[in-house]
């Protein structure tokens, strides 16, 4: 979640993965063997190598309820950390609350959560789920961003929070420009756990009975800890090909910790195209964000070639992913890797039928 293009990421400390990388490399697997889409294959393998990608990486197109794969070393049941794409389902399930289960979009954090009276307690859940709650990124106090320093420089999962400790960050989080777009994964995790609050249980429970087991997304999970997760889970590696530890949230869990297969993510977008997912209204952009942005609960809207683009990407420690629909034109794009690297241009060229890079895409 550390994504080049939009300010979406878990990670915001791309810089000092930089330097840690020097000391944690070990040599990576190319890009697996292809299976899959044959026309697919051929139009996305050359901009997967380009990109740096190495092991495992996996693309899904869909075109009028047609969908076409390609798969590198993967197939349709391999599980991949999603990264801030998570985000998303976040905001699906609280524009769901706000239709269907009792919540309203002024809801306080601090009707829902113990925050004694601090700053953070005023924020409306809407302004969680628009970026607009003008909480910082991440958690500010010194502990908890030298903690972090010192995982990504290890090469460790940063996220390691519990509810607890996140309502600590919270309470000491200031707030700043307040009504703007800002992106905040501390929000996004809060708006996670009063959502689950709210509902009388736990955020992964949420997920599963409200999304994942009403759009059959069978393998899609979201891991708490590491003990959580499978024998044999996938591994990630960065972009300089240092292996990483797997991303578990915890309690940032809405903000970046659903892990879920191709399979998965088809379903997923093409509930999204249809209009069958719930909570849709989300997708709506309501606000301006940044660069000429327009955003939603979560969703951002982007002005492409002439196509309004529906996207949220993501990034871990050792995973990335691109979620992109051209809901006018039925049509999406799923890309999946275990390799920290943008994928959103690659995305986009796809969806877009483009055979080189986008000229009017502007990165964040």
């Amino acid at each position: 979640m550390v994504g080049a293009l939009l300010a979406a990421d878990v990670d915001t400390l791309a810089m000092v993965r930089v330097c840690g990388d020097q000391g944690g490399r070990r040599k990576p697997p190319g890009l697996g063997r292809p299976i899959g889409d044959s026309e697919l294959i051929a139009r996305v393998g050359p901009m997967l190598r380009a990109a740096g990608l190495r092991d495992r990486a996996s693309v899904v197109r869909l075109r009028g309820g047609v969908r076409a794969e390609a798969h590198f070393g993967a197939g349709p049941g391999t599980v991949y950390e999603i990264g801030s794409i998570t985000k998303t389902m976040t905001s699906l399930l609280f524009a769901d609350a706000l239709s269907r289960r009792g919540l309203r979009s002024v809801t306080t954090l601090g009707s829902l959560l113990d925050l004694d009276g601090s700053p953070a307690a005023g924020v409306t859940l809407e302004e969680l789920a628009s970026h607009r709650s003008g909480l910082p990124r991440v958690a500010g106090r010194r502990t908890d961003r030298a903690a972090a320093v010192m995982a990504i420089l290890r090469h460790r999962n940063p996220y390691t929070a519990d509810s607890a400790t996140l309502l600590t960050q919270a309470r000491a989080a200031r707030i700043g420009h307040r009504g703007h777009f800002s992106y905040s994964n501390l929000g996004a995790a809060l708006l996670g756990e009063a959502l689950a609050v709210h509902a009388g249980t736990g955020y992964p429970a949420l997920l599963d009975r409200q999304l994942f087991g009403p759009l059959g997304m069978t393998q899609a999970s979201t891991p708490l800890h590491a003990e959580d997760l499978p024998p044999g889970a996938a591994i990630g590696w960065s972009a300089s090909g240092a292996r990483e530890q797997a991303w578990t949230l915890n309690a940032y869990a809405p903000a970046g910790g659903v892990r879920a297969t191709p399979a998965d993510m088809a379903r997923y977008a093409q509930a999204l195209l249809d209009r069958q997912a719930p909570g849709i209204d989300a997708l709506t952009p309501r606000w301006d964000g940044d660069a000429g942005r327009r955003v939603g609960y979560a969703w951002i809207t982007d002005r492409i070639d002439g196509a309004e683009i529906t996207w949220h990407n993501g990034r871990t420690g050792g995973f990335s992913s691109m979620l992109a629909l051209d809901r006018a034109r039925g049509a999406a794009v799923v890309v999946l890797a275990n390799t920290a690297t943008s994928l959103d241009e690659i995305a986009l060229r796809i969806l877009l039928g483009r055979p080189e890079p986008s000229s009017t895409y502007r990165s964040h």
